[in-house]
């Protein structure tokens, strides 16, 4: 299994605890875009709703997921629920035009902005209602 995909399933669930309420991070060694002097970092509109499509879409992928792999006790199984969970999350990041990378990016930078964060939320809570 390559390591974008590895990154994707496996280090979602152990991150799960992030100050964010509910939003993972894909790596822990992702690290923020750059602030600017007045401490706000800049993420675009864009990137914002990328990121929380994706954060919405994961989700999705998780609650279906999670439960499959902690109900097998067969090691077997487990790797094929994972790959295929791994393959979901790829696609999903894919189709938002994200890299895990940059996922982590822009997760970085809504943990570590209060207002931002708000922002991403309300949107979180919004894209949740049209799907």
């Amino acid at each position: 299994m390559n390591d974008y995909i590895r990154i994707g399933w496996t280090t979602l669930a152990l991150l799960l605890s992030v100050s964010l309420p509910a939003v993972p991070a894909w790596s822990a060694d992702a690290s923020p875009k750059q602030a600017s002097p007045t401490g706000q970092t800049n993420v675009s509109d864009k990137d914002l709703r990328a990121f929380v499509k994706a954060y919405v879409e994961y989700q999705k992928i998780r609650q279906n997921y999670e439960p499959k792999m902690n109900n097998t006790r067969d090691e077997k199984e487990k790797q094929k629920i994972q790959r295929e969970g791994d393959d979901k999350v790829k696609q999903a990041l894919e189709k938002q035009g994200l890299t895990p990378q940059a996922y982590n990016r822009l997760f970085s930078a809504v943990n570590g902005n209060p207002q931002l964060r708000q922002k991403a939320l309300a949107l979180i809570n919004d894209e949740r209602k049209k799907s």
